[in-house]
């Protein structure tokens, strides 16, 4: 889930990706209720919805359970990886021919061309993939998706953001790792917490994070024209936030 700007071009690396898609993906924390949320917001928001975008889409997790509701819709997958894209590939193998996959960087404003060739979407969704950009390419990523949507279209971003303090930030990485250890246990694995923890803090793929406060990004689509903005989802350093572009 990773688009490239400078530092997070370590995302490109196959070792890497894979290592996140192995190790990290499925033990973030409360992930089933993230994704519970967010279909509620699109069935509340826009319900119906025929064209989706997933950005910096990983293993297509977010896109896939939007199309799992919403049948008949067409999702376009799009991501910097070709280890991502993939893995999204290998989800919709055999499933007919509603889902796109781009590998784009959209850590580049050239990025709507190709994803505007499939018209403007009623639903853009990110997981995990935006703080990845400088909070200047944020912001103008933001611009981006507000253009790409249609009136009344939903923008919901899964994200990782900074927390208020050295202190709460703390807390959650050893919320994070005790959440990866429960996973491991039950795949089978044999580590350690210490492990685990020592992985974690020395990961390189921790480079390529550049957290943003939560509320500050909701100012920034506030400014764009995102209307309904709001945090709807926190759990320290997890949350979900967006917005609608106005009919």
């Amino acid at each position: 889930m990773a688009q490239s700007s400078g530092k997070d071009k370590i995302w490109k690396r196959e070792d890497l990706s894979k290592r996140y898609l192995e190790g990290v993906r499925g033990a973030i924390p409360l992930a089933d209720y993230q994704i519970r949320i967010m279909l509620m917001l699109i069935e509340k928001m826009r319900d119906d919805p025929r064209k989706i975008l997933d950005l910096g889409c990983g293993d297509g997790i977010l896109g896939s359970a939007v199309l799992a509701k919403y049948p008949k819709a067409s999702v376009v997958f799009l991501d910097i990886s070709d280890t991502m894209i993939k893995a999204a590939m290998k989800k919709f193998s055999g499933r007919g021919k509603n889902a796109v996959f781009l590998t784009e960087d959209y850590g580049k404003p050239s990025w709507t061309a190709p994803a505007g060739k499939y018209g403007k979407y009623d639903v853009i969704i990110s997981g995990l993939s935006i703080h990845h950009q400088t909070d200047g390419r944020k912001k103008g990523l933001y611009k981006e998706i507000f253009g790409l949507l249609k009136p009344g279209g939903i923008f919901l971003n899964l994200e990782h953001v900074s927390s208020a303090t050295p202190r709460l930030g703390h807390i959650w990485n050893e919320y994070f790792i005790d959440s990866i250890y429960k996973y491991h246990r039950a795949s089978g694995s044999k580590k350690t917490r210490k492990e685990i923890a020592s992985t974690y803090y020395n990961n390189p793929l921790l480079e390529a994070n550049i957290l943003a406060p939560v509320d500050i990004q909701c100012a920034w689509l506030r400014k764009i024209g995102f209307k309904e903005v709001d945090c709807y989802l926190k759990v320290f350093e997890l949350a979900i936030f967006g917005g609608i572009k106005p009919v």
